[in-house]
C-alpha cells in the first residue's frame, strides 16, 4: 500500500495510536517495535478495543482480517504518513531544538502565539522519531501554525526529524554538554543541533530565530535569514531584555527594537529563563502578536513537569528542577541558587547521566562549585559522586535519600532539587 492510499484511510479516521491500551473509537493503530516489545502482537487487541484499522509489519499478524494493513516498516510508514499530511495541509511549522530549555521555550512560544492564532504544539516531550510524527498527525485545517520540538542524543537525530516535519522556521535554544556518550564530544552536539539550520538553509523563505549572544550558534548560522534576540539593550534586536529580579521568581523587562520597555513578572525560577522568554517574545513579534499580548502570555505561563518549579510545603520551599540534568543546566541552576538572597540553603543533587569519558570531570566540577559557595547542607545522589572527596552527605540512590529525610526531617530550608530524570529525584518533593 502506498502512502497516498494509506492517507485516504487516515482522512476517514484522523486519529492514530501506538498504544493498544489507548484506542479511541475509529482510530488507526500503528504497530511499532522496540528492544523489548513488538506492537504487532497487540494489533488484534487494538482492533478489539475500537481501532478501525491496524498497520502492521509482520505478515503473520495480518492474516484473517481485512482491517490489518501490511507495510514494510511500521515506524517508517508512520513517519512518511505524517510528512505527507504535513505537506497536504502546508501549515507553517516552527522547529525547536537545543540542549537546554527547548521544552520550556516551545511552551512559551505556543503561549505567545496562542494570543492570536490557533496553535498546535508538541505535548510533553514527544520530541523523538515517534513523537514528532504523532504531533504532526494531530494537525487539522483549523490550526494556523505548529510548534514542533525536536530532541537528539546521537548524530543524525535532528536530520531525521526535520526531514519528517519539514519546518519553515527554526530555533536552537543553545548548545551545551549533554548526551556526550552519544554525541562523542561538544562539537558533535553543535553539529547535530545544527542539522536544523542545515535543513532551513536549503528551504526557500525559511527564517531562524537566534540568540545573538551565542557564539556557537552564530558560527553555524551563515547563509540564513536571522531574527535576533538577546540579553542587553541592543536596539537592533527583535526582542532585547534583562533580568530585573530573581527572588526566586524571575521578573524581566524587554523591548522590541528601540521601543518602550515592558516589565513582566513570571512564574519561572532561574535567571537563565530570560533567554527562553526573549525567544518567545521575538517569535511572537515576528508573527504579529502585539507587545501587550506577548507580555500577557509570558506573565501567565506556569511551568510543569518539574521544570523550574517553586513548590511550597509546610516545611520548606523547594526549587524543583528534576526533569533532567547536564553540566550546562546544572551550572545554570547552581549559579542561580547561589545568587538567590535566601537562607538557609540546601541542595539535593542527582548524578548527570550519559556523559561518557567526561563524567568524572564534570561531577568533580559540581563538587568544587559546592565547596566554594558554602551552601548550608548538600546531599549528593548517585554512584558518580562516590570517588570524589568532599564533606557532603552521599547517597547511592533516591531510596536512601528518602530514609534520610524521614530520619532528619529537614525544615526551614530553600532546597534546590536537580538531577537526571533516571535518579528519580522527582519522588522527593512530596516528602519534604
Amino acid at each position: 500500500m502506498t502512502i497516498e492510499e494509506l492517507y485516504h484511510f487516515f482522512e476517514q479516521h484522523p486519529v492514530v495510536t501506538t498504544d493498544s491500551r489507548d484506542c479511541p473509537e475509529g482510530s488507526i493503530f500503528f504497530a511499532l517495535k522496540g528492544e523489548n516489545f513488538d506492537g504487532n502482537q497487540f494489533a488484534r487487541k487494538a482492533l478489539e478495543q475500537g481501532c478501525a484499522y491496524a498497520v502492521v509489519d509482520d505478515e503473520a499478524c495480518a492474516k484473517g482480517d481485512s482491517r490489518f494493513i501490511l507495510v514494510e516498516n511500521g515506524l517508517r510508514t508512520l513517519q512518511l504518513l505524517a510528512r505527507h499530511h504535513r505537506r497536504t495541509l502546508a501549515t507553517p511549522i516552527i522547529g525547536v531544538t537545543g540542549t537546554n530549555g527547548k521544552t520550556t521555550t516551545k511552551e512559551l512560544i505556543a503561549a505567545v502565539l496562542g494570543e492570536r492564532f490557533n496553535v498546535l504544539y508538541t505535548q510533553g516531550n514527544l520530541n523523538n522519531p515517534i513523537g514528532v510524527p504523532k504531533t504532526l498527525l494531530r494537525l487539522t485545517r483549523e490550526h494556523d501554525i505548529a510548534v514542533v520540538e525536536m530532541g537528539a542524543s546521537h548524530p543524525g537525530d535532528i536530520r531525521e526529524l526535520v526531514e519528517i516535519a519539514e519546518p519553515d522556521y527554526g530555533i536552537i535554544t543553545n548548545v551545551g554538554k549533554a548526551h556526550l556518550l552519544g554525541f562523542g564530544s561538544f562539537e558533535g552536539v553543535v553539529k547535530t543541533k545544527g542539522e536544523l539550520y542545515d535543513f532551513l538553509r536549503g528551504r526557500e523563505g525559511s527564517v531562524v530565530f537566534i540568540d545573538c549572544g551565542n557564539e556557537h550558534l552564530r558560527a553555524i548560522a551563515q547563509g540564513l535569514s536571522l531574527v535576533p534576540y538577546g540579553v542587553g539593550d541592543n536596539e537592533g534586536l527583535c526582542a532585547a531584555g534583562e533580568v530585573v529580579t530573581c527572588d526566586p521568581m524571575l521578573t524581566m523587562r524587554w523591548r522590541h527594537g528601540g521601543g518602550e520597555w515592558h516589565t513582566v513578572p513570571t512564574h519561572l525560577i532561574g535567571a537563565y529563563n530570560i533567554y527562553n522568554m526573549l525567544a518567545a517574545a521575538a517569535i511572537g513579534i515576528y508573527f504579529g502578536v502585539s507587545q501587550e499580548q506577548v507580555c500577557h502570555a509570558l506573565a501567565n505561563y506556569v511551568p510543569s513537569n518539574n521544570r523550574s518549579q517553586l513548590t511550597v510545603t509546610p516545611h520548606n520551599r523547594l526549587i524543583v528542577d528534576t526533569y533532567n540534568a547536564n553540566p550546562t543546566s546544572m551550572a545554570a541552576a547552581l549559579n542561580n541558587f547561589r545568587d538567590m538572597e535566601v537562607t538557609p540553603k540546601m541542595a539535593i543533587l542527582g548524578a548527570m547521566r550519559e556523559l561518557g569519558d567526561v563524567s568524572d570531570e564534570e561531577h568533580r566540577r559540581v563538587v568544587d562549585f559546592l565547596m566554594q559557595n558554602g551552601f548550608d547542607k548538600v546531599w549528593l545522589v548517585g554512584e558518580e559522586f562516590d570517588g570524589i572527596e568532599c564533606p557532603f552527605s552521599k547517597f547511592h540512590d533516591v531510596e536512601e535519600v528518602k530514609a534520610a529525610i524521614a530520619q532528619q526531617c529537614p525544615e526551614g530550608y530553600h532546597i534546590l532539587i536537580k538531577g537526571s530524570n533516571s535518579t528519580r529525584l522527582f519522588e522527593l518533593p512530596a516528602l519534604l
